[in-house]
């Protein structure tokens, strides 16, 4: 009986340890259990690829590796600079941007050929004190090229631990310059407000940065303070946002409208879904121009879009970037995350924003032209026009 117990055990432990192995190696199995137990053909290929050279390559690559390198690929290959992948620590590095808290540098930046524009430094933050400017141009983060990254990908190479070193190559008037900067905690507010007076009427003009989790709470409490304060019209400006969370969207065109369609999603996996105004709104009918430009895509588009068809809002500015396509993030077993192209978004009119595909669209044509002039950065043209604009209403 005790030779009985011994000899199972022994086998017990032969088997779980056969299973551990093949688990690990499925193209050692035979083609009858290979089929049914590790799925079809094109998995069980990936899996041998990733097996083989973990066990035939001339030095060791830990299999994870290899996983996300290959996960990287896959998004890659769908020639879509709007999907991308996070490996567990980017992933946690997207999620704290998302939050609007992150270790970082103390900028804004915007999609630029060959990397990231900067379009705002925030005061007392590294990238102040290191004498970075608008219109920098970051081209490479500590010696990687930034070239064929996603905006998303070469923010989370930036962002990284509270108090370590990152190296960044700078761009400026073509010539490039290396610096050095010490990560620190950003929180970066996602809207700023302030007061012009025009013939004697207070306007407001309200900046909101990006769409990131509880923006619209700030944009509320910004709106309720300028209408306490005497404002008879809002400029809000959009101009530089790159968008966000489409749900943040929502709420804050909600602050402008009383009812009816923001914005429809479609996609060919996710259900098709119109969301629409919610809630007591803020300032629902006092006179409203909207300020946009190049850099105002996505989540900002939706919203300039919306107060557009609804006839809510006047726009003034340049040409809008023309994405009109969504993300979702999907979570992966192994801490990572896809944020993948899964849709289109259409306006309350029924256009969409988009080229072909996830190419550059038309974008929204501004109902007033009017740009910045670069070489005047003491006067901000866009602005004075929307005001402008905004008392030949109120």
């Amino acid at each position: 009986m005790i030779r009985r117990a011994v000899a199972s055990l022994v086998l017990c432990l032969i088997l779980l340890c056969a299973g551990i192995y093949l688990g690990g190696h499925p193209s050692a199995l035979p083609g009858f259990l290979r089929d049914p137990l590790v799925g079809d053909q094109d998995t069980r290929v990936v899996n041998e690829a990733i097996d083989t050279v973990n066990d035939t390559y001339y030095r060791k690559i830990p299999k994870k590796d290899l996983a996300n390198k290959a996960i990287a690929g896959i998004v890659s290959s769908l020639d879509d600079r709007f999907s991308n992948y996070f490996d567990p620590k980017s992933y946690a590095k997207f999620q704290l941007q998302q939050s609007g808290e992150f270790a970082g540098i103390g900028v804004q930046i915007t999609h630029a050929a060959g990397g990231l524009r900067i379009v705002e430094v925030y005061d007392g933050s590294p990238a102040k004190r290191a004498k970075l400017a608008l219109g920098d141009v970051i081209v490479g983060v500590n010696g990687q090229s930034l070239r064929d990254k996603s905006s998303d990908a070469a923010v989370a190479l930036i962002q990284g631990h509270i108090g370590t070193d990152v190296k960044l190559t700078v761009s400026r008037d073509g010539k490039r310059r290396d610096v050095t900067l010490q990560r620190d905690t950003i929180s970066v507010p996602a809207v700023t407000s302030s007061t012009r007076t025009i013939k004697g009427k207070k306007y407001a003009v309200v900046r909101l940065d990006q769409f990131s989790s509880g923006a619209h709470g700030e944009l509320d409490a910004a709106l309720r303070k300028a209408l306490k304060g005497g404002a008879k019209g809002i400029v809000f400006d959009l101009r530089d946002n790159p968008g966000g969370l489409v749900t943040e969207a929502q709420l804050v065109a909600s602050a402008f409208l009383s009812d009816g369609k923001i914005v429809t999603t479609k996609g060919r996996s996710v259900p098709s879904k119109t969301l629409s105004a919610v809630g007591d709104p803020i300032a629902p009918k006092t006179p409203l121009v909207v300020l946009v430009d190049r850099n105002s895509a996505s989540a900002a588009e939706i919203v300039a879009g919306a107060l557009q068809d609804r006839k809510r809002a006047t726009l003034v500015g340049t040409r809008t970037f023309g994405k009109g396509v969504f993300q979702e993030v999907l979570e992966l077993s192994n801490g990572g995350a896809l944020d993948i192209t899964a849709g289109q978004y259409f306006l309350p009119s029924g256009r969409n924003l988009g080229g072909a595909g996830v190419s550059t669209g038309s974008g929204l044509t501004p109902d007033v032209a009017a740009a910045d002039n670069p070489k005047t950065p003491k006067v901000d043209e866009g602005l004075d026009k929307a005001l402008d604009v905004l008392a030949a209403k109120a």
